[in-house]
């Protein structure tokens, strides 16, 4: 039958819905399921097969039972009917009676579109998603900016503690906006915002898959805010978590009285690690669902990609488990195949139904071909966070400097696996929670090395190949972790040593993304180059970034805080190397040691190449030269 098309204007569910529906591969459930208002009333439709009975109840008549009785909709498992006293804003929730009990179970509807957890008892809500879009400029581009090629420096953040008197999508809008601008990230990514009952999963047990956290506004609320982002150049990114799902009584946990998205063995249906349930990803009910979710934000909400969380509990079957607490595959082995597969469809359907939109693996093993595409076995994301540089690069920041010399290698081991699949380089939230501390106390020394070594860190971030990912607070080097009851330290952002670090966040952007070599080359095997990773003894590190016909960059970077003097460096061309940043500048805290802002290369053969420049290495820094460009 092809791909499945369907008419956005169809008021129900044809025989091509219920082929593609049963058949796990429709994508717009959102079109028939949930509460549909027009004037008329409220069409009501749950999919509930293992019910004997499905009732709605709700505001339209005072929560009294018996409901509004719904029938069964051909063979489908679906039950549907309309109330006409149901409108907009109205409340309401499904009361289900299982096969094998007597016992009515109230449930929120599981493709709600607005939610309201506020009561002692949660209901879902009837929406009007209506929104007058603004940003048809910035979707006409979106292929163009979001491409490989392109720089995406991603600002991460919880909207509820970004600034707690703004919690909220509307009154966050404009002063996130011009914060992110001024900082000049390209993109923000929220953590999810899509409904949850405990605050502190910071959203990552979903009870609302097609709903908006209700504590932070309406549907309306948060169109405006990315329609906002969009108008101004600027990306939204949304997390979204098709794992798990918390086992709230009212939620999707055995919702009709059987073990509906979830698998019925707690072997592969519970996560030991948050005590949620995992989704049955080969029942193809299920597959439909969140193919349909994921589908639903890009396209009402027009979210420019999805990060998808915890992929690599999806993959494996015995994820977090011992032997014995799991249940092998088909052919004995351990790799969860319909969760690949569903992964690979959810890929598909993202670009080929969305031009330019990008999706984003959050998987932390070698799993192979995380970004490849489908047709050679991949999963066909665009890009997966990379957690090893992330653990290398933390491991060794924290070390004294003068062991560092020993340690080298955690920093020269990505360039053996950056090819293999598209990065993004994280410095998110994982890492500045639990204990963990923040960036600023993972680095050793006094305050002024702090920042130095801080500093450095960023700057080798940005000048590695690899797109960038920074959680709130680490753009001035917040001296706490996160708590997300409290918020942000803004008090701390003022004193001069995290001044400084903002204003080199700052400035790495703008060269990152005015720069082609340091993002065009990002996935090219000549984007790259050591100059020198062996110079232990005195652990600096320096390499080219290279963009063909653009000028290349060096990166020097003097990980003590020991200043070299008469450095030398090898490069590819002789003449003047500007040098664009140095993060030893007074302007960011430092003590102002540098190059004067450039240098001369001589026909002096160095490090394998035919030239060579004399560099004074400041402490605890990085520097960017830029080259000549290139002759001929």
């Amino acid at each position: 039958m092809g791909d499945p098309q369907f008419d956005p204007s169809s008021e129900w569910m044809g025989p091509d819905d219920r082929w593609w529906y049963g058949a796990g591969e429709h994508t717009q459930v959102y079109r028939f399921l949930g509460a549909q208002a027009d004037v008329h009333g409220t069409r009501f439709a749950v999919w509930a097969p293992d019910a004997e009975a499905v009732e709605v109840v709700g505001e339209f008549n005072d929560w009294q039972t018996p409901g509004v009785p719904l029938q069964p909709w051909y063979q489908t498992g679906i039950w549907w009917g309309t109330v006409q006293d149901a409108k907009v804003g109205c409340g309401y929730r499904f009361r289900l009676r299982p096969r094998h009990r007597g016992q009515w179970l109230d449930k929120l509807d599981p493709v709600g579109f607005w939610h309201d957890l506020s009561g002692t008892t949660p209901c879902s809500r009837v929406a009007d998603l209506a929104f007058s879009w603004n940003d048809q400029a910035w979707m006409d581009q979106r292929s163009q900016r979001q491409r490989p090629d392109q720089p995406l420096a991603i600002y991460e953040l919880h909207l509820g503690s970004w600034r707690p008197d703004l919690a909220d999508f509307a009154a966050i809008a404009e002063p996130l906006l011009d914060y992110v601008r001024d900082l000049g990230f390209t993109h923000i990514e929220l953590m999810p915002v899509m409904e949850h009952p405990f605050y502190g999963s910071w959203g990552y047990q979903t009870t609302g898959y097609f709903a908006p956290a209700s504590r932070w506004g309406t549907p309306q609320s948060l169109m405006a805010l990315v329609d906002l982002f969009h108008q101004h150049g600027l990306g939204v990114l949304l997390d979204w978590v098709p794992a798990h799902f918390p086992n709230d009584p009212w939620g999707l946990g055995y919702f009709d009285g059987s073990h509906l998205y979830e698998h019925a063995d707690p072997r592969l249906g519970v996560h030991p690690d948050w005590g949620t349930l995992i989704f049955n990803y080969g029942r193809h009910e299920v597959r439909s669902f969140l193919l349909s979710s994921a589908h639903f934000w890009l396209h009402r909400y027009h979210a420019d990609g999805l990060r998808v969380d915890a992929v690599a509990s999806m993959l494996y079957r015995d994820y977090s488990r011992k032997p014995g607490e799991w249940i092998p595959n088909a052919f004995g082995g351990r790799e969860n195949w319909e969760a690949v597969a569903f992964l690979q469809r959810l890929n598909s359907m993202i670009h080929r139904d969305f031009p330019g939109a990008i999706s984003i693996a959050e998987e932390s093993t070698a799993w192979p071909g995380v970004t490849a595409p489908q047709d050679q076995g991949g999963l066909g994301f665009d890009y997966k966070w990379d957690m090893g540089w992330m653990h290398d690069s933390l491991r060794y920041w924290a070390r004294d400097p003068v062991y560092r010399a020993y340690h080298q290698d955690e920093l020269t081991f990505r360039a053996l696996y950056q090819g293999h699949e598209r990065f993004v380089l994280p410095l998110s939230h994982d890492e500045v929670v639990y204990g963990k501390g923040s960036l600023w106390a993972k680095m050793p020394g006094d305050p002024w090395r702090k920042a130095a070594n801080l500093r450095l860190l960023l700057g080798y971030q940005w000048s590695l190949p690899g797109k960038k990912l920074l959680f709130m607070g680490g753009e001035w080097g917040q001296e706490s972790e996160w708590d997300h009851h409290h918020g942000l330290r803004w008090d701390e952002a003022n004193r001069p040593e995290h001044a400084g670090i903002h204003r080199f966040v700052r400035d790495l952007n703008r060269l990152y993304c005015s720069a082609p070599a340091l993002h065009r080359g990002d996935h090219a095997a000549d984007g790259f180059a050591w100059v020198d990773h062996a110079d232990h003894r005195q652990s600096v590190l320096s390499f080219l970034r290279q963009a063909p016909g653009e000028r290349p960059w060096l990166v020097v970077l003097n990980l003590t805080p020991v200043p070299r003097h008469g450095y030398r460096v090898g490069v590819p061309f002789t003449g003047v190397w500007r040098e664009r940043l140095n993060s030893d500048a007074t302007t960011y805290g430092g003590s102002g040691m540098g190059n004067f802002g450039q240098a001369v290369a001589e026909p002096v053969p160095f490090h394998g190449q035919p030239a060579s420049l004399s560099l004074t290495l400041p402490p605890l820094a990085i520097l960017w030269l830029e080259g000549p460009r290139p002759r001929g």
